[in-house]
């Protein structure tokens, strides 16, 4: 059976944070396009590849295509997408409609390390079904939330799978269930699979990858990076440390982990005082072996009364970057009695993996009390300690 791909790069990217649209960037020196594009237009079984751009982006899809080998003959001329996903995806459907493909295999652009077995067991699927998707088995627990935040169920996840992308279908049936779903006033489908159901299609779950990772937050592109280097450039892992200290003050909050959080005093800091976000930066700066926050930040800089500390620790990670490493996780503990961190340690960490580009799960924070002793424990003061993993080239300065 003829088998068609059709990558979908017409969307935005701006969860990915500023810069060109994510499937433009390089990991390890090729675009993620170029690395999506090349594993189906390069696969045996599948006869032609399109991908659908958006209309602003032709030159840079041109730039990334460009070093492709020649191993890509099956690859057909870009065709642009529309305002939403669902209309992207059909104009690639359009596109492809003239070769009359018996399978057409969608594919997200910025999942780049789909593997041939991955695409095997698509095809496979598509030879089986008229519409099928990969899914990987949920290790979290899930629940159902209802308007007021409250937990309204919880599945048993045994039964839920997270959906990914290359899906699966005979071309006929989807490009139908397109056509039909545009003439219905329906724009909205973020993913094929749902838009088959909605058709009336059964749809069906193939083992999916977990390395099949879709590229949507900065943190991704590090760990993409990460993962393409490692394999032939030498790293050498450093370990860095730091320590803050404010003393209560004045005030009717904190800042902590880069989150406001209500409090009867507040601190006596030159910058906002967030001894989380201090002590983080100064164990980057330490497994830099380049100086503290002191040395980058001077207090007596007047530009740095009641600065962001966020600024910081992202100056610190960026220096990691410029050297051409990279972070790998960040730990913190706060010593306190009040305030208490539970309510907030979620939100935390997810400000704080904003601010370094990271994953949440790169991100811990725990919190212990002196048991009254010291000035932490007379309540006079707050204080954080913090460790930073990171990866260095051996050839980096």
């Amino acid at each position: 059976m003829s088998v068609a791909a059709l990558i979908v790069a017409a969307g935005r990217g701006s969860r990915a944070g500023e810069g060109i649209p994510k499937q433009y960037r390089l990991v390890h020196g090729q675009s993620v396009l170029a690395r999506t594009l090349l594993a189906f237009a390069s696969h045996p079984r599948i006869a032609r590849a399109v991908v659908v751009i958006h209309p602003d982006d032709q030159a840079l899809y041109e730039a990334a295509v460009r070093g492709l080998p020649s191993v890509t003959p099956a690859l057909l001329p870009c065709v642009h997408g529309g305002a939403t996903r669902q209309d992207s995806v059909r104009s690639g459907l359009d596109a492809l409609a003239a070769s009359d493909p018996e399978i057409v295999l969608v594919h997200d652009a910025a999942r780049p390390f789909a593997s041939p077995d991955l695409i095997d067991r698509a095809i496979e699927a598509g030879l089986l079904w008229d519409a099928a998707v990969p899914g990987i088995p949920v290790t979290d627990t899930i629940k159902i939330v209802g308007d007021r935040s409250e937990v309204v169920s919880t599945p048993d996840r045994s039964a839920l799978r997270a959906v990914q992308t290359p899906q699966s279908f005979k071309f006929p049936l989807l490009l139908d269930a397109h056509r039909n779903a545009a003439a219905s006033g329906l724009h909205g489908f973020t993913d094929d699979g749902a838009l088959a159901e909605w058709a009336g299609l059964t749809v069906h779950v193939f083992e999916g990858e977990a390395g099949n990772a879709k590229l949507t937050h900065p943190g991704d592109f590090q760990e993409a990076e990460r993962r393409m280097t490692s394999r032939d450039t030498p790293y050498l892992t450093r370990l860095g440390t730091g320590f803050d200290v404010h003393a209560f003050g004045d005030g009717d909050h904190v800042w902590l982990g880069g989150v406001k959080v209500p409090h009867d005093r507040g601190v006596v800091a030159h910058s906002d005082g967030d001894v989380i976000l201090h002590a983080l930066t100064d164990a980057v700066l330490g497994a830099l072996a380049d100086g503290d926050i002191g040395t980058h930040f001077p207090p007596s800089d007047p530009q740095w009364r009641g600065a962001s500390s966020d600024r910081f620790l992202s100056h610190a990670v960026e220096l990691v970057r410029r050297r051409g490493g990279m972070v790998d996780h960040l730990d913190a503990t706060l010593l306190c009695e009040l305030p208490r961190l539970g309510p907030h340690r979620e939100e935390m960490r997810q400000r704080i993996a904003e601010i370094a580009g990271l994953r949440v799960d790169q991100v811990s924070l725990k919190a212990t009390t002196t048991e009254k002793l010291g000035f932490t424990g007379r309540r006079e003061g707050i204080a954080a300690q913090a460790a930073a993993t990171i990866r260095l080239p051996e050839t980096s300065p």
